[in-house]
């Protein structure tokens, strides 16, 4: 099986050009249907997507969420789109809430949603050829405290190594706009891949970053990860293109 931080780093979700003042960020949020009321929430969540959602810069994708505390539950994800654009974007008619909270609210199971907003990173990241996303492994990373700058002076180090590597791979970086102590989830890398034989094949990572930095640079990577990091959590999405509101291609030049 690929280690957890292996699987943080081949992979993408999606991300607009950066500068300064407007970067590319994805809203997400967790949707736990009654389980009695599957078929109407997916019945009422692509009519909502498809009506409001079918456009970028506020596409919508779904994807169903395979394994952990959240099996069984739907990721709404939004994006990517500047901050800027929610000032004249769906969310704002009165109209979509109203259909949101008449068609979709009553077929969550209450108190279980979750809203999250991340900021890709394409300096980080890489794009290589374009693709259809299918399945994605998302990597979820807890930093300490005070340990965001060195953290992600870590993951460009592994960056680097995938760079030169495996040029091929696929991958996003992802920092969490509203970072809680409480969750724990800072950091998060978004891997696209077509089979679930993936999930064990051996990118020999190891290997490559001694190659890259030397002997017994891997253990001391491993060292200084785990002294900027509480750990980490992996879930597997699967993308469900019959519910959202855009398809699944990704151009490589929109993630420049």
């Amino acid at each position: 099986m690929k280690k957890l931080f292996f699987t943080l780093l081949v992979l993408p979700l999606m991300a607009l050009s950066q500068n300064n003042t407007d970067y590319g960020i994805f809203e997400n949020a967790l949707l736990t249907p009654n389980p009695s009321q599957i078929t109407q929430f997916e019945k009422a969540i692509t009519a909502h997507n498809k009506k409001y959602h079918s456009k970028a810069p506020h596409g919508v994708r779904v994807y169903w969420v395979t394994n952990g505390p959240n099996t069984g539950s739907y990721v709404w994800v939004m994006g990517p789109f500047p901050w800027s654009s929610l000032d004249q974007g769906p969310v704002l008619q009165k109209e979509h809430a109203a259909d949101w909270s008449a068609n979709i609210a009553p077929y969550l199971v209450a108190g279980t949603s979750n809203q999250s907003y991340w900021r890709g990173h394409t300096e980080l990241s890489r794009f290589p050829k374009d693709f259809t996303i299918k399945n994605m492994a998302v990597d979820y990373w807890d930093i300490k405290r005070g340990m965001h700058e060195d953290a992600m002076k870590l993951v460009k180090k592994i960056n680097q190594v995938y760079a030169e590597k495996s040029p091929n791979d696929t991958y996003g970086i992802y920092t969490n706009e509203f970072p809680s102590t409480k969750e724990g989830k800072d950091l998060v890398v978004i891997s696209f891949f077509d089979n679930t034989s993936w999930l064990g094949e051996d990118n020999e990572i190891p290997k490559k970053y001694e190659e890259k930095f030397g002997s017994g640079s891997w253990k001391q990577f491993l060292k200084d990860w785990m002294a900027v990091t509480n750990g980490g959590e992996t879930e597997i999405w699967v993308y469900r293109p019959d519910l959202s509101g855009i398809n699944g291609e990704v151009k490589v030049a929109a993630r420049q």
